[in-house]
């Protein structure tokens, strides 16, 4: 048998040419790879990376409304203290001539324009309000949240007037106050409105979207 065993040859054992230590060795570096490739499929950056997205998202949609809120209170605050002080009162002059608190009721748009179209600017300033409110969902751009903030908070103020006062509710007219020498009466809504735009016109110079990307034309 000793012979027989001598010539045929023995099967290898893992004994063998080191094959032990390579099959000692392979769990380990299979656990390492598999650690590894956990490691890669659910570490630190790819599960925090929407979490991330969303915190972004979240804080810039918390500053539009938080400017649009601190935008639409000074308004209603300001008109507020217009009609009980300052309607059927003499203009208060604050800088001379050049500017004065003088109460009127605008049936137009901003700065008195279109006079006989209220309910018309009342339905786009609705519009509006939806349109920015829906483009809220992809706004990641800080100075973009401010600007819609602004536009919001002010289309809000008027269309408030718009649906409160009096002669009636989509007809009402809105409250101006503010009124500058050789220029039209306009109030804090309107201000809100007019800054909310010029900054959307150099935010789109500058190739800034709203989602948070940056193009050149």
């Amino acid at each position: 048998m000793a012979e027989a065993e001598r010539i045929i040859g023995t099967p290898k054992t893992p004994d063998d040419s080191g094959e032990r230590t390579a099959a000692a060795g392979a769990p380990a570096g299979s656990g390492a790879s598999a650690a590894t490739g956990a490691t890669g499929a659910t570490g630190e950056d790819r599960p925090k990376a929407p979490a991330q997205v969303r915190d972004g998202r979240g804080r810039r949609i918390a500053v539009l409304f938080a400017v649009a809120a601190f935008a639409y209170a000074l308004d209603l605050i300001s008109k507020t203290l217009v009609v009980a002080k300052l309607e059927g009162h003499e203009p208060i002059k604050l800088v001379g001539e050049l500017l004065e608190l003088h109460a009127i009721r605008n049936p137009g748009a901003a700065f008195g324009f279109g006079a006989a179209f209220t309910v018309i600017f009342t339905l786009i300033a609705a519009a509006v309000i939806v349109v920015i409110i829906r483009l809220a969902r992809k706004l990641y751009s800080f100075p973009w949240a401010i600007a819609l903030g602004l536009l919001l908070g002010g289309a809000l103020g008027n269309l408030t007037d718009r649906i409160f006062r009096s002669p009636g509710i989509f007809e009402g007219e809105v409250v101006d106050f503010i009124a500058p020498k050789g220029f039209a009466v306009f109030n804090l809504a309107d201000s809100a409105i007019v800054c909310g735009g010029i900054l959307i016109v150099l935010l789109s110079f500058r190739g800034l979207d709203p989602d948070g990307t940056i193009h050149k034309d």
